[in-house]
């Protein structure tokens, strides 16, 4: 058995029953590099030291033996971000297609909706709420 087996067969014994990464470790560890990136160039220190605390924090979740505290944590972060992600998605969506629909809100639930350009006056009925109301497009 080579050098480099023994050592990947050590690290893989000493990792057994740890946490690993998550999407809350790669935010901190990404959040950590710009932020010791960007003190490089200010030379705050401030900003350099809440990165370093980030890394710690990473290296400290993904050795972690707790792993339904860190399942939680994950999941809370997960909570926090998705609607801003499904904004951003619908964002980008709504963008990407707007030669092509036009994009309104229903004036009751204020669920977005859309219709295709060109169609002139049309009686909307919302698929959420069921309120129906006119629209041009």
């Amino acid at each position: 058995m080579s050098f480099w087996q023994k050592m990947k067969m050590n690290m893989a014994r000493f990792m057994e029953g740890r946490y690993g990464v998550d999407y809350l470790g790669n935010f901190t560890l990404y959040t950590g590099l710009i932020l010791t990136v960007l003190d490089m160039f200010l030379n705050t220190g401030l900003l350099g030291f809440v990165g370093m605390a980030l890394y710690v924090i990473t290296i400290y979740r993904m050795f972690s033996k707790n792993r339904e505290k860190r399942m939680m944590e994950n999941r809370k972060y997960i909570e926090l971000t998705e609607g801003w992600k499904k904004k951003f998605r619908q964002y980008k969506l709504r963008l990407k297609n707007s030669k092509q629909y036009k994009y309104f809100k229903c004036p009751k639930c204020k669920a977005l909706l859309r219709l295709t350009r060109g169609c002139g006056q049309k009686h909307v009925t919302c698929a959420r709420c069921k309120h129906e109301f006119d629209q041009k497009a």
